[in-house]
């Protein structure tokens, strides 16, 4: 079996047909307008995608990591990620183009920014169970007959289309939660795992260590280090290797930032140091890396 293309291009937003700030769309239309190679082929995106699997099997991949996919499985891509929808393209899903401030940013109701504030602790792959996926399913399919509503006025389509995915993003948190309380309620260890999770995104780049991250969470190091091997299994210094390892690779990926200025945003203060953590988990120099991509 072949893999995705190593060649990684920037995806910014541009809709086809109708200039509207979201758009929905199912994965045949990629393969209809797009040839294999480059429906393969892995993006950076400046926007988010709701990708909802329907039918097929496919492997897609998340930020240079395989994931396994089966109907009723909800992928949530954020800016910044790396994505392919893999080598296996016969499969059939909705996607949900969209850019941040599509999304309510600024309102005196606080409840209208629940939305935006529920996509960013949404997990990467939701898994649907049949009645959720049934009704996901049929909430996509209105959102889309809906963006093809030509008679309407633009505004009122955007308006229309804005309240619906802010719908569709507060019923996914809400199953999401629900899954959630289910494994907190017999394994508490993951409660403060998900917490670890929060602040590793906000602070990976200047707390290497895992004493800053046990003092945030009023626990000891031990007690982290339990939690995040039953939740991930793995250390805690694990996860903030990988966690940094990633962002290293995205950019390294995806720009051409000199690899010691990469080194200095990732809270390396020398790029020699950086260079020996590279390695040491992922195998492979910055240089050679980042020329796979190239």
């Amino acid at each position: 079996m072949g893999m995705p293309s190593a060649n990684l291009t920037w995806l910014g937003y541009t809709p086809s047909g109708r200039m509207l700030d979201v758009e929905i769309f199912p994965f045949s239309d990629i393969r209809r307008r797009s040839p294999p190679a480059k429906v393969r082929a892995t993006h950076r995106y400046d926007f988010h995608m709701l990708l909802l699997v329907t039918e097929g099997a496919p492997r897609q991949i998340v930020d240079f990591e395989p994931v396994s996919c089966s109907p009723g499985s909800v992928l949530v891509l954020r800016p910044g990620q790396v994505h392919s929808f893999g080598y296996e393209i016969q499969w059939e899903g909705w996607l949900i183009l969209f850019r941040s401030d599509f999304l309510p940013t600024a309102s005196e109701i606080a409840s209208d920014l629940l939305p935006g504030r529920m996509l960013d602790r949404m997990p990467d792959h939701l898994v649907l169970d049949e009645r959720d996926f049934r009704a996901t399913s049929e909430a996509i399919v209105t959102m889309a007959a809906d963006a093809r509503a030509d008679a309407a006025p633009v505004e009122v389509v955007h308006a229309l289309l804005r309240h619906q995915l802010c719908m569709l993003i507060l019923r996914l948190d809400l199953l999401s939660g629900r899954q959630r309380a289910a494994a907190t309620r017999h394994k508490p260890a993951l409660n403060r795992f998900a917490r670890f999770q929060e602040l590793l995104e906000a602070n990976f780049a200047g707390w290497h260590q895992v004493g800053p991250y046990a003092d945030a969470l009023g626990c000891t190091q031990k007690s982290l280090n339990r939690a995040t091997r039953e939740a991930a299994g793995l250390s805690a210094k694990n996860c903030i290797a990988r966690r940094i390892a990633l962002e290293a690779k995205r950019l390294l990926a995806h720009t051409d930032r000199p690899v010691y200025l990469i080194a200095e945003g990732l809270g390396f203060d020398e790029a020699t140091n950086f260079s020996k953590f590279f390695r040491a988990n992922v195998g492979q120099a910055p240089a050679e890396f980042r020329a796979a991509f190239r």
